[in-house]
């Protein structure tokens, strides 16, 4: 796939943005989802821009459980900039291995048939790198597969990325136990001391920043809130990660430190001590990337679904939509429509899992359809079992999902 960046930005425009989709998809049967390749190679580029100067600025590993499309996935990570992918579990990382030489999982895994053949294959053991918070998971792995019978196996560990805020309680996502230096050291000591692991990297993940919008639509006084939060949590982090990193490397030589995701890329890259920020949403830029202050991706990612009835001359019910999002449910997980624009969903039903009536749709007859576009990004291909990859308005590709590809890993 060709990611040369687009000359022009047609999504500015949806009259014709969309109009150039529904164009070249004409003959697909709905629902059916679409990659707007110059969107993709836009936001490619727009990922690396935000990255803050320095001498050597971070790379950028892409994060898979945000894209689950490999064909998408492996023309990113081959585009300069880009190094490694994030998955989210050892299975998918052993298949995504087979072609990608530098993959990192991105949580704990307790797949005991994938870690023994992670452990028997010396090509596939020199590709991936499992991630670690517990001594429990190095015994777990032991138990599975002694240290003298395996290949030695690459760990990562993960850091508390975390901010316990003295007027706001915990912040950020409930991930790794190991919150101080000192936990990460004691880790890493033990990492270092058992046979058959090699400790090459750490990461922390600092959801309360990357993934929480700084601008939500109407609620200004929230907003504010939010990113007072995010400066001073973005402060703490930065000095406990340089210092776990200065810790952690008197014990070994760490290859990579990652952090960050796709909404603190500006903050996570002005930190000397992260070599690699892992992002994967913003490539697709779904709805909820709409309310960040710093930037605003590109709509690459869309669904299109049929109108099939009028219950009344201004509402139009199209099948299926409910696509909803993770996360706590609220309705910023909800499928958003975007074509035609003004369409809103009836609140006491909402998107639903076979139908979902739309109000202000008087212009909508049975057969056409509506485009949305999903909360976030890489569950929408748990939906889908390809997307069309759209330049202009015509198909130039169809790439699989990975259901497309017969793999369900969660």
């Amino acid at each position: 796939m060709n990611l040369t960046p687009p000359t022009d930005a047609a999504w500015e425009n949806p009259q014709g943005y969309w109009s150039a989709l529904s164009a070249a998809t004409a003959a697909l049967e709905t629902p059916f989802g679409v990659l707007s390749r110059p969107a993709l190679a836009r936001n490619a580029q727009d990922l690396l821009a935000r990255r803050t100067p320095s001498e050597r600025p971070p790379t950028i590993r892409v994060a898979t459980k945000s894209l689950r499309v490999r064909g998408a996935i492996e023309a990113v990570e081959k585009l300069p900039g880009y190094a490694g992918v994030l998955a989210y579990t050892l299975p998918e990382a052993l298949w995504l291995a087979e072609t990608i030489p530098d993959v990192v999982v991105g949580y704990p895994s307790v797949d005991r048939t994938a870690l023994e053949q992670l452990g028997r294959d010396g090509n596939l053991a020199g590709r991936v790198t499992i991630m670690v918070d517990s001594v429990a998971q190095l015994d777990l792995v032991d138990s599975v597969i002694a240290p003298g019978s395996r290949s030695s196996i690459r760990v990562c560990i993960e850091m508390d990325a975390s901010w316990d805020s003295k007027l706001l309680g915990h912040l950020g996502t409930w991930r790794s136990p190991v919150h101080s230096v000192e936990q990460a050291r004691a880790l890493a000591q033990q990492v270092v001391a058992r046979p058959g692991f090699t400790l090459v990297g750490l990461m922390a993940y600092e959801g309360q920043i990357a993934g929480t919008v700084d601008r939500p639509e109407g609620r200004p006084a929230y907003g504010a809130l939010v990113r007072w939060m995010q400066k001073r949590s973005a402060a703490e982090l930065a000095e406990r990660r340089s210092a776990a990193v200065s810790a952690i490397r008197e014990l070994a030589d760490l290859e990579f430190v990652n952090g960050g995701g796709t909404g603190s890329i500006e903050s996570t890259s002005a930190e000397p001590a992260v070599t690699e920020i892992a992002a994967g949403s913003g490539l697709f830029g779904p709805h909820l990337f709409d309310h960040y202050g710093k930037f605003r991706p590109a709509p690459a990612a869309a669904f299109a679904l049929s109108v099939v009835r009028k219950p009344r001359p201004d509402t139009a019910t199209v099948l299926g939509g409910g696509w909803i999002a993770s996360g706590p449910p609220a309705a910023d997980r909800l499928p958003k429509p975007v074509w035609p624009e003004g369409l809103q969903m009836v609140p006491r039903e909402m998107a639903g899992e076979v139908q979902t009536p739309l109000t202000r749709a008087s212009a909508l007859e049975v057969g056409d359809r509506v485009w949305f576009r999903h909360t976030k990004a890489g569950e929408l291909a748990e939906h889908l079992r390809e997307l069309a990859l759209v330049d202009g308005d015509r198909i130039i590709d169809v790439l699989p999902t990975y259901r497309g590809e017969g793999k369900a890993w969660l």
